[in-house]
């Protein structure tokens, strides 16, 4: 294992602890709201701080991306994290939210650590060695039909300009697969796409501590991430398409008579 990859796995560990410890008072925290329907608690800021102070003592002079405290740094190698990707889930009880951290190389995911601290599920990538779940390997579905996949997508809650063509591509794509899922948290959704538990998953307006860590868990268990239109735009405009290569191929052409052009970018 590399040791970078073993020092996100120790990180998301020990945030994983801190939000499991944090299920029996979560009335009592303090939330804050960032912006419309955007919450933050006092479980994702100490999250984050257990994540950044592991890192650092391992790699001082790398630089940090963080959801909550924004960058820190400047140097090719940049860690990305989201502490708890599906802060609403966590607030609310439901269970599905995860640690999401990845590392980037000159703009390069080369690491991801996806960990689902309820399930005490472990996916992990590196670049070139595939990609696992806990100590098993894992790949993408094989099914070559919509009509037969489960999909995953994620609503633009926060983008309510893009309500009407996501709108449209939801009705696009509903009537020909066997069933969507909408989970709320982007990170272990892709997860989910890399286990083969899901075929496919799009969603607008992504942030890129979303989306790193899940795009190389993807890629390496043998699927394909894109932007809306099958380019490589999507890390920086947040778009995503993500699944297994027929599928994914699928979902892009009923998607794209519905894009507005700033969805194409």
């Amino acid at each position: 294992m590399h040791p970078m990859l073993n020092i996100a796995i120790r990180a998301a560990r020990s945030a994983g602890n801190i939000i499991v410890r944090s299920l029996q008072h979560v009335e009592h925290l303090e939330i804050t709201t960032k912006g419309r329907n955007d919450f933050v608690s006092d479980v994702d800021r100490l999250a984050e701080q257990e994540i950044i102070n592991t890192i650092k003592k391992a790699y001082p002079e790398h630089a940090v991306l963080a959801e909550e405290s924004g960058q820190n740094g400047e140097s090719d190698t940049v860690w990305v994290i989201d502490p708890l990707d599906g802060t609403t889930n966590f607030l609310h009880g439901f269970p599905h939210y995860c640690v999401s951290i990845a590392v980037v190389f000159k703009g390069k995911v080369e690491h991801s650590v996806i960990y689902d601290p309820l399930r005490d599920e472990l996916f992990t990538a590196t670049r070139g060695s595939g990609a696992k779940l806990n100590d098993r390997r894992l790949r993408v579905t094989k099914r070559k039909e919509l009509k037969e996949g489960l999909l995953a997508t994620g609503f633009p809650f926060k983008y309510p300009e893009h309500l009407t063509p996501y709108l449209a591509t939801f009705n696009a794509i509903f009537p020909q697969v066997a069933d969507i899922r909408r989970g709320g948290s982007a990170a272990l959704d892709l997860a989910y796409v890399a286990a083969g538990r899901v075929d496919g998953y799009w969603e607008i307006g992504l942030q890129k501590w979303d989306l790193a860590a899940g795009m190389l868990l993807i890629e390496e268990a043998g699927g394909i991430t894109s932007d809306f239109v099958g380019g490589n735009n999507h890390y920086e405009s947040g778009n995503i398409v993500a699944g297994n290569i027929a599928i994914q191929q699928q979902m892009l052409d009923s998607i794209s008579p519905h894009l507005t052009d700033e969805l194409k970018r």
